[in-house]
């Protein structure tokens, strides 16, 4: 995500933190995805009241998630303890090794630190040697454990035994919160925070796994219990312009919508006169378009003034957002001209790179300059000097 900072000291939002987060009940989850995707987005309502906690469009929600019941039982049963066994978690709390493996620690990924510990906590043979064997190698080592968690670990090396609860649970890392786009303006929909989450779900070694936070919110959330660690985090500059008659340029596929429809939420209730153009993609449009009704109406109300839509494998070539950039390269530049914003959201491996280069080639094109000069004018002209050119990458 773009930097982020804590609230102000006299934002009420210091009542809660990610040190003290406020416990949120779930009142809405559905799924934004239809039957025959590929992909599993839903979309979840918060209920925020009584907590003081305000938002501004931009802003993300840190979430705590938990670890699916199911490998937490399969972990404590291979480790051959009792899940009421008692112990002290990192932060010095008395808790039971159930609770701490569902709450406190990460299990659903193995971190390097486990494998060194292994090697004290297993006798000699054939399954020390394997280990010897990962431990010296460190490009082997990191191969092995990107793709495990704790459970494939100890099956694979069964002879490996912790002396305790706590001997185990000191070689683990604590859950950190996810930071999720904020999906809702709060003028909009007051005393709630919405979110648009695309459910990380993945195979290996035998065994199907998903994200930690993305997995408990759809896997194992309740609804309407008050029991998800939630703060807000503010962001230092992913902001709407001042000036409500200023344009703004979106592009954000799959999840990287979230912000945007934000955005959008919250100019239609300031009845901003800026023109507001959305450029999403995703997979297919039958099963993937994310809140589709939502912006076709937007569309037709004259609120969403522009909609570009990149649906990548709805023909026989790949069209991505950037691939639509570039169709509308002349209008883009035209906007950016006259003094509109440019926002990006989303992947910042692949997607915002191209995103990124294209903006620059579009540049080149319509205006004329150079190489450099289309670079200098992006890079410096439009992110730093301007500030129009704003990004929420991940």
């Amino acid at each position: 995500m773009n930097p982020l900072t804590e609230t102000s000291a006299t934002s009420p939002n210091n009542l809660y933190s990610r040190k003290n987060p406020f416990l949120a009940e779930l009142l809405r989850h559905d799924r934004l995805t239809r039957p025959g995707s590929s992909k599993d987005t839903r979309h979840f309502v918060l209920n925020l009241d009584g907590s003081g906690l305000t938002y501004t469009p931009g802003d993300s929600l840190g979430a705590f998630g938990r670890n699916s019941p199911e490998v937490v039982d399969e972990l404590i049963s291979l480790l051959g303890f009792e899940p009421d066994a008692s112990l002290k978690n990192g932060k010095g709390e008395s808790t039971t090794l159930r609770r701490a493996l569902s709450q406190d620690y990460t299990v659903n990924r193995a971190s390097r630190k486990i494998m060194s510990a292994l090697t004290q906590r297993i006798g000699q043979g054939e399954q020390r040697n394997r280990l010897m064997e990962l431990v010296d190698n460190a490009d082997l080592l990191s191969e092995y454990v990107d793709s495990r968690d704790y459970v494939d670990i100890l099956k694979e090396f069964t002879e490996v035994r912790f002396e305790s609860p706590e001997d185990f649970v000191t070689q683990l890392t604590p859950i950190v919160p996810r930071l999720y786009s904020i999906a809702s303006s709060l003028d909009a929909h007051p005393r709630e925070v919405h979110l648009c989450v695309a459910v990380v779900r993945y195979d290996t070694h035998g065994r199907a796994k998903k994200g930690l936070a993305s997995g408990f919110f759809a896997d194992h959330a309740d609804m309407f219990v008050k029991n998800i660690p939630v703060y807000v985090q503010a962001s230092r500059d992913f902001r709407l312009p001042k000036d409500n008659s200023t344009d703004i340029i979106m592009c954000g596929p799959g999840a990287g919508l979230a912000p945007f429809r934000a955005f959008i939420e919250q100019r239609v209730h300031d009845g901003a006169t800026g023109r507001n153009w959305l450029i999403f993609g995703e997979q297919h449009r039958a099963t993937d378009f994310l809140y589709g009704d939502e912006l076709l109406e937007y569309q037709r109300s004259d609120k969403l003034h522009r909609l570009d839509l990149a649906f990548s494998r709805d023909q026989a070539h790949k069209i991505y957002v950037q691939h639509r950039m570039l169709e509308q390269s002349k209008e883009l530049w035209t906007w950016l001209r006259n003094g509109a914003y440019f926002y990006v959201c989303g992947d910042a491996k692949h997607m915002a790179k191209d995103v990124h280069q294209t903006l620059i080639d579009i540049t080149q094109k319509e205006g004329g300059l150079s190489p450099e000069a289309a670079r200098e004018y992006v890079n410096n002209t439009l992110m730093r000097t301007e500030r129009r050119y704003l990004r929420d990458v991940y």
